[in-house]
Parts: C-alpha cells; structure tokens; sequence
C-alpha cells in the first residue's frame, strides 16, 4: 500500500532554517507531479511549490528565493528546503504526489508536519 511518510519541521526562530523530507514507500509506481501545500490557523490550504514532469520547480511568491524543492528519484523522496524563514511561515506542511500505479493515476498526501517560526 503506497503512502508518504513526511518528516522535519519543528520550531526555528525567524531567519532559521528548516528542511521537510517527503517518502513515497509501498509499491512500483511513476512519479508525475510533487507539491507542498501549507495550511495556517484559520486559513485556506496553499500550494507552496510544485513540480510537475520532469519541469522546474514553480514557488509562490511568498516563499520564492527563500524555498527550495528538490527531489532524490532513487529514493523516491522530495525535500523542502527552507531558508530565512519568516513567522507568516508558521503553518501544518503537507507533501502531495501524483503516483501512476498500474496505468491509473492517483494523488497521495503525507501526514502533515508542523513548521513555527517564532519571532
């Protein structure tokens, strides 16, 4: 049974750095598209940064220049890197794939991870 197993984030202080790590464990499959969405209190849920293919990553602008999406396709995991990071950061952090299984395509999400940068 697929599922994303994330990891990291804690607390940091404004200007620290955090990195999310991002598995996909359980089966054989292609991965098509990688995001990481936030969700602050009270909030809506945002598309961090995003890949999709074999494209560049895309960044809000919120984050762009300070996050950093990357991915080991031997290990099929995918990293957030977050650098100089600011209070209005502070939000539950989920990793999402597109997974083809077996000629079908699927949509995955890790547990969430919680990321509060403290002034």
């Amino acid at each position: 049974q697929v599922q994303l197993v994330q990891s990291g984030g804690g607390l940091v202080q404004a200007g620290g750095s955090l990195r999310l790590s991002c598995a996909a464990t359980g089966g054989t499959f292609t991965i098509n598209g990688i995001g990481w969405h936030r969700q602050a209190p009270g909030k809506q849920r945002e598309l961090v940064a995003t890949i999709n293919g074999g494209g560049l990553p895309n960044y809000a602008d919120s984050v762009k220049d300070r996050f950093t999406l990357s991915r080991d396709n031997g290990e099929n995991t995918v990293y957030l890197q977050m650098n100089r990071l600011k209070p209005d950061d502070t939000a539950v952090y989920y990793c999402q794939m597109d997974l083809k299984l077996g000629g079908y395509g699927y949509r995955y999400w890790g547990q969430g991870t919680q990321v509060t940068v403290s002034s």
